[in-house]
Formats: C-alpha cells, sequence, structure tokens
C-alpha cells in the first residue's frame, strides 16, 4: 500500500521534532451493499476509502492528522502537522528501522466478495424475500440486507514494528413484520463472519429468512411480558450482548483509568461466580471482531479478562499500556485511517460449563428463558443495564411454555455475574454486531453458553 522506505520517512518526519512516538495508519477500504425492501432494491451501492492517519505523541499530548492522498509529500506533511499539534519541545532527529510483526490471519478467504456479480448478490435478497413471505399470510413487511467489505490495513511506529493485514467481512440480515389482531410484531435474523461469499455455503438464505419470519408469527400469539425480579435462562448465543455492554466495557483500561467503571482497581478480586470466565479474543478465526492485529499493529491476542469469578485483567490499548509500564493486549482499534485508535473488544464472550441445557430449565420452577436480546443502554460507571428481549418465553413447572412480548431485561452486570448458578455446555457464538463508543463503531462478535442467573428484573406490560 505504501513502499517501506516511505513510510520511514514520514516517521522520520513525525519524530523530527522530538517526538516520543509517532505511527502511520494507512487503510484501503473497498465495500458493497444491496438492500431489498418490499420486493424493491432500493440500494446497491459499491465504494472505496483509502487514506491514512498520522499519530504523533510528545508527553502526554497526541497530536493526529490523516490525510486522503497517500503520497510521500501529503504523508509528511500530515506528520509534521500531527508533530506540531503534539506541541514538540525540540530534539534531534530520529531515523526509524522498521521490522515486520509476525502475525497470521486467523480467517480464510476462499471466495473474495469482489469476484462475484452483483446479480448473484441480489438475488440471494430476492430469494429471502420469497422464503419470509411463504412462511405465512400474516408476513406484511420484509427487508433484506447483504453487505460486504475488504478492508487492507498497514500499521508502522517508531518502536520499528511493521504489520499489515487483510480482513473481509461478508454478512446478510432480514428483517420481517407480521401483522394480526395483537398489532404488528417484528422478527429479525442475521450472519456474518470474517470470511469470503463461501459463507452462503454454509448459510441458506431462505433459511435466514424464515427464522426471522417465524420469530415474527411466535410474537402475534405471545402474551405481554410480566413484570418483577425473577429467575432468568439466557440461550446460547443470543445472550452475548449483555455481556459484551454490561461487563466487557467496564473492563475496556481507558474507561478503568477514567473512573468510569465499575471493575476499576478490583484486579484480584472475586467479582463473579466461581462458574464464570470471561474471554475476549481476536485470534477466534472468522468471527466478526477477528484479525490479525489491531489497529496499531500488535498481533490480535486471546485475553482471559475473568477466570473462575477472579478478575486478572483489563484490556489495553498502546498509549494506555505504555503508560502503565505493560504491554498492549491487541485491543486498540479505530473506525477508520481517519480516527485516533482507542481500547475496544472483539469477540467476547463466556466460556461453556458442565452442565446438560435441558436440566438447567427443568431445574428452574419458574422464571423466563431468553433466546434473544436486542439493543440497550448501560452505565458503565454503576454496571446498571436495560436490554430489550426480542424472542422470550415463560419457564413454567421447569418448561419453556409461552413466548412473551413487550418486555426489557434489567439488571446490574456485577449482580449479574455474581448471581450466575449455572453455566451449560453447549456455548454459541451470536449474530454480528458493530460496537459503539465515542462516536465510532467496530466490528465485534459475543457469545454466551446457556446460563442461568437469580435476581434479575423482568420489565413487562402484563397487568
Amino acid at each position: 500500500m505504501i513502499d517501506q522506505q516511505v513510510v520511514e520517512a514520514v516517521l522520520s518526519a513525525g519524530l523530527a521534532d522530538g517526538a516520543d512516538f509517532a505511527e502511520v495508519f494507512a487503510e484501503d477500504r473497498r465495500s458493497t451493499s444491496a438492500l431489498l425492501d418490499d420486493g424493491r432494491v432500493e440500494e446497491l451501492t459499491s465504494g472505496r476509502d483509502r487514506g491514512a492517519g498520522i499519530r504523533v505523541v510528545v508527553g502526554e499530548t497526541t497530536g493526529f492528522a490523516h490525510t486522503a492522498d497517500l503520497s510521500e509529500a501529503s504523508l509528511v506533511s500530515a506528520a509534521q502537522t500531527a508533530a506540531a499539534a503534539a506541541r514538540s519541545a525540540g530534539g534531534e532527529p530520529r531515523v526509524v528501522n522498521l521490522g515486520r510483526v509476525d502475525a497470521t490471519n486467523p480467517s480464510a478467504v476462499s471466495v473474495y466478495p469482489e469476484d462475484v456479480d452483483k446479480a448473484t448478490k441480489v438475488g440471494l435478497l430476492a430469494r429471502a424475500e420469497e422464503s419470509a413471505r411463504g412462511a405465512g399470510s400474516a408476513i406484511t413487511q420484509v427487508s433484506a440486507r447483504y453487505a460486504d467489505s475488504r478492508r487492507r490495513i498497514l500499521v508502522a511506529n517508531s518502536d520499528g514494528s511493521l504489520a499489515d493485514d487483510d480482513q473481509v467481512r461478508t454478512m446478510f440480515s432480514v428483517s420481517t413484520v407480521a401483522a394480526g389482531d395483537t398489532g404488528m410484531q417484528t422478527g429479525r435474523e442475521s450472519t456474518g463472519h470474517t470470511i469470503g461469499f463461501e459463507l452462503f455455503d454454509a448459510n441458506d438464505v431462505a433459511e435466514i429468512a424464515n427464522r426471522a419470519a417465524q420469530r415474527a408469527l411466535t410474537k402475534l400469539a405471545a402474551r405481554p411480558a410480566p413484570s418483577g425480579e425473577m429467575t432468568v435462562v439466557i440461550g446460547p448465543g443470543g445472550g452475548g450482548v449483555m455481556f459484551h455492554e454490561a461487563c466487557g466495557h467496564g473492563l475496556e483500561a481507558d474507561l478503568v483509568a477514567k473512573g468510569a467503571s465499575v471493575f476499576a482497581g478490583r484486579v484480584g478480586e472475586q467479582v463473579a461466580s466461581p462458574l464464570v470466565t470471561l474471554v475476549d479474543d481476536g485470534t477466534m478465526g472468522g468471527e466478526w471482531g477477528a484479525g490479525a492485529i489491531d489497529d496499531e499493529g500488535r498481533p490480535r491476542q486471546h485475553n482471559v479478562l475473568i477466570r473462575d469469578g477472579v478478575l486478572v485483567d483489563y484490556m489495553w490499548d498502546e498509549l494506555r499500556a505504555r503508560k502503565e509500564g505493560r504491554k498492549s493486549s491487541g485491543n486498540g482499534r479505530r473506525q477508520s485511517y481517519a480516527h485516533l485508535p482507542m481500547v475496544r473488544m472483539t469477540n467476547t464472550y463466556l466460556l461453556e460449563g458442565e452442565s446438560d441445557p435441558d436440566e438447567i430449565v427443568a431445574d428452574t420452577t419458574n422464571g423466563v428463558y431468553v433466546a434473544h436480546l436486542g439493543g440497550g443502554q448501560v452505565n458503565t460507571a454503576t454496571g446498571d443495564f436495560v436490554f430489550g428481549m426480542t424472542e422470550a418465553y415463560l419457564i413454567e413447572d421447569g418448561r419453556i411454555t409461552e413466548p412473551i412480548r413487550e418486555g426489557n431485561l434489567i439488571g446490574n452486570g456485577p449482580a449479574v455475574l455474581a448471581n450466575i448458578d449455572a453455566v451449560g455446555n453447549d456455548f454459541a457464538m451470536g449474530s454480528p454486531g458493530t460496537c459503539g463508543k465515542d462516536g465510532q463503531g467496530v466490528p465485534v462478535g459475543d457469545g454466551v453458553p446457556t446460563l442461568r442467573a437469580h435476581g434479575l428484573t423482568i420489565g413487562g406490560t402484563a397487568a
């Protein structure tokens, strides 16, 4: 993408006035997106965006500049601008000798989406539409989306590190609306992996669409969710977002340093049930948050955050780790070359336990079974959260019975971790997601096995 000699010249320009650290992040991203809404292709776009961001650090001050022009003159100018912004105090010129970082992308790509014609991609949407509408006459609206991207990055810094990566992602989603006597109900299903068009060898879009339709149809016959404190069983895969939001963000070192985390200062303490081991893993081949390196050029890692209920470590990016005299955990990520990196999750999940999922339900006299959670809100300083339940059922006398709707799951992250008393042996990853933080979105994955927690509050509308 950029010759090594040019990269070295840009880093030298960034360091020329005595900066402590300089970094070049170059990116070349291609993407395609197609949307079919009620039988009509409403959107069919493709684009390319390329450029570089230059970061220069002097003491506690960071200067940053970015450019869409990858010529040497423009990159050197950006480096000089970043250095000036960092309020350099002067110093001797420094020369950077770069060495390659040894990091292998865990996700193999068989069919690059750019080699597949648009008609084939649009054909997937039409097939999904037909399948969803065929699920029942109550289905009144269908929307299907296809998207792929290829992101090639190069990262070099004044420590002598030079690394690159080629990240290919493909995803497909279907949203449906069903109408009945109880009003309109929605259903959604999606799949996405850090692989190419071979995604559809193992994922039938007709089946994805049918699941989205069945989810909406099921809710037509659902009763309003109850209210009050209850025992909750969370199904495999569908509840991972709660641990991402309510626990994962509180384990990001930048929020810990700001005192905005309920987990601040608690390394070594028992913060969860002994059944809980929480991991962030950027090396999970094929998963949505996977890659060879993070956006600071560090190899992605398998990081255990909580082991057997004890807080082991936080997630770190380069600058926070450097300040603490330790290594980054490979969690420095950014939305694009025009953004500064910060601490971000990759694929965050709870390890599976030894319990039989059916026995977990059978041993629950009364409660709620949550198959899928939707969006929510979290206060990382307290751990308090609210999530919508997009697919949930009552548990009565140890059996999953009627579906429920219009309910929220309300609780506190650390309290949930402490109140987990059963973890199943059926781990599954959930749907692909985009994590938003400080105005930046990055792809992430999450997952859980079946698990049971006491003391959660269901916010329903039942009288």
